[in-house]
């Protein structure tokens, strides 16, 4: 049994090891991508300067407060004005400022009677206000978007100012998803006898596609060894990034999926982690045919399972395309909490923030890796390191946002 941090160690050196390829989509659909180049400005942003609010342009005098009003400039239908210091244009937001404008003053700032503009009593203005100048936001040529970003809508806005119609970005990985067990029914059953609906193929799909990932489902197996074989095969031949199974991994008579992955190929680099939940997961690697493929083996009880993905593998494929999530946080804890081995547990918990501007985390009254209701209730994993026991009210903790 190996450590928590020694599991990410094994697990990030092979990540390394994929071969993630890159694809050019339209720019409307790479929303939640990553990004697989740098994007740079072909213009100046802004391209000219312009009137940041509906005002007045003006040349900058501080002591001239009226001007007359000689001409309109609106938006996208620009002319080149001559004006002295004691003219002005009205001048709507966004339109280019003629020559020599260096200065706007806001339209609810002045007076408007017989084509001339009063500046209102006690308003005061300085050179350079209320206008934007060419390039000041971004130059041309000069970075405007770094590779490995996760795309955003407002990245898309500044990809279009760009000029991009089409985007370079990273392919999503391919993750399939097997549940292993006996008890399990599919979720339009209705479970009778010892049968449980099979929650784990819905959670972990859906985490999967949460990160915007590609998700396979290869449904339910039952525990039998040549149908979980048949199955893992056509799973492990599919060309996957990544296979996930749940299930199977653990020490009962009938625990077949960790003999049967060994019997296919699969290169085991760790089985069990001293970590509660989710003790018995069974990481390693499979190649065929020049691809590698990522192979989880996550315990049946469904909080272990979903607490699984989120440790160890979610947080892996953020770090493979670069990304940083901002999903840890210390906290008060609001409860003694009761821990009294050398794992390192995650305690289900809800967080929030006090009127002092500090989080602050409870947790949830059961903490079974079997009670599903519970890890629904939850908003976070409160994370108690293995040397530390007992946490007290009052003290601080680790949390990850889930």
């Amino acid at each position: 049994m190996i450590s928590y941090n020694e599991a990410l160690e094994i697990i990030r050196i092979e990540f390394n090891k994929l071969n993630v390829k890159t694809e050019q989509i339209d720019l409307l659909n790479s929303v939640n991508r990553v990004l697989a180049e740098d994007i740079l400005s072909d213009i100046n942003l802004p391209p000219f300067d312009n009137s940041a609010m509906d005002g007045f342009a003006i040349k900058f005098n501080q002591n001239i407060k009226e001007w007359k009003i000689t001409g309109e400039i609106p938006a996208g239908k620009f002319n080149n004005y001559i004006l002295n210091e004691e003219s002005a244009i009205s001048i709507m937001t966004g339109a280019k400022l003629p020559a020599g404008c260096d200065t706007v003053i806001p339209v609810e700032d002045v007076k408007i009677k017989n084509d001339f503009a009063y500046l209102n009593e006690g308003v005061r203005f300085a050179k350079g206000i209320n206008t934007r100048k060419q390039g000041e936001d971004l130059l041309k040529g000069k970075l405007a978007i770094p590779i490995n970003t996760l795309l955003k809508p407002h990245h898309i806005a500044v990809a279009a100012s760009c000029g991009r119609s089409m985007l370079k970005v990273f392919k999503r990985l391919k993750i399939g998803v097997l549940a292993t067990g006996d008890e399990l029914v599919d979720i339009h059953e209705t479970p009778a006898g010892d049968k449980i609906r099979c929650s784990n193929l819905y959670a972990i799909i859906s985490a999967v596609r949460d990160i915007n990932m590609h998700s396979v489902n290869f449904g339910i197996a039952k525990d039998d060894k040549q149908l979980i074989h048949d199955r893992l095969k056509w799973a492990l031949e599919s060309e996957l990034d990544i296979l996930i199974t749940t299930g199977g991994v653990s020490f009962g008579k009938f625990d077949y999926v960790k003999e049967v992955y060994e019997n296919l190929g699969v290169e085991t680099k760790f089985w069990q982690v001293k970590i509660k939940p989710g003790k018995p997961v069974l990481f390693g690697t499979y190649e065929r045919n020049d691809v590698k493929t990522m192979v989880f083996g996550l315990p049946g009880n469904p909080v272990s399972s979903l607490v699984n993905f989120f440790l160890f593998v979610q947080q892996n494929i953020m770090n493979l395309f670069k990304l940083k999530i901002n999903n840890r946080f210390t906290a008060t804890l609001e409860d003694d909490l009761k821990k009294e081995d050398t794992k390192r547990h995650f305690m289900r918990g809800v967080y929030s923030c006090g009127n002092d501007g500090k989080y602050y985390v409870k947790k949830m009254g059961n903490q079974s890796s079997g009670n599903l209701a519970e890890m629904g209730k939850s908003n976070c994993l409160i994370i108690i390191e293995e040397a530390r026991m007992n946490p007290r009210k009052g003290e601080t903790a680790e949390c990850i946002m889930i």
